[in-house]
């Protein structure tokens, strides 16, 4: 397992892929993984990269790491697409405008919150 997320490049060393399927981050067909377990084509893979959790299928099976070009031909990336994020518009004063005033700061505040 440690050496095909190595091979496909979702982790950039593969001590970096062991210690995650150590930490209980790869799953193979929903049951924890083991760096020695083995995986083949039909597979689903679940690893969490960073913050985001990759869903993918396996489709081939390679042991030594390959271009980019290549890795992504080893895998179907079944990964839901990340919930989009509300567009708060941000408070934002002038540069070089100086500390807000007590009715700006109420203004801010009032902004910020949400509040009529």
């Amino acid at each position: 397992m440690d050496r095909w997320l190595w091979a496909v490049r979702l982790t950039k060393t593969r001590p970096d892929a062991a210690a995650a399927c150590r930490g209980g981050h790869v799953r193979i067909n929903n049951h924890p993984a083991k760096p020695a377990s083995t995986v083949s084509p039909g597979d689903e893979v679940r690893a969490r990269v960073g913050d985001t959790t990759r869903v993918l299928e396996v489709v081939r099976v390679i042991q030594k790491r390959v271009g980019a070009a290549d890795a992504a031909t080893c895998f179907i990336d079944r990964t839901p697409a990340p919930p989009p994020e509300a567009a708060n518009p941000v408070a934002r004063r002038e540069r070089g405008a100086g500390r807000p005033t007590k009715r700006e700061r109420r203004v801010l505040d009032k902004f910020r919150t949400g509040q009529p």
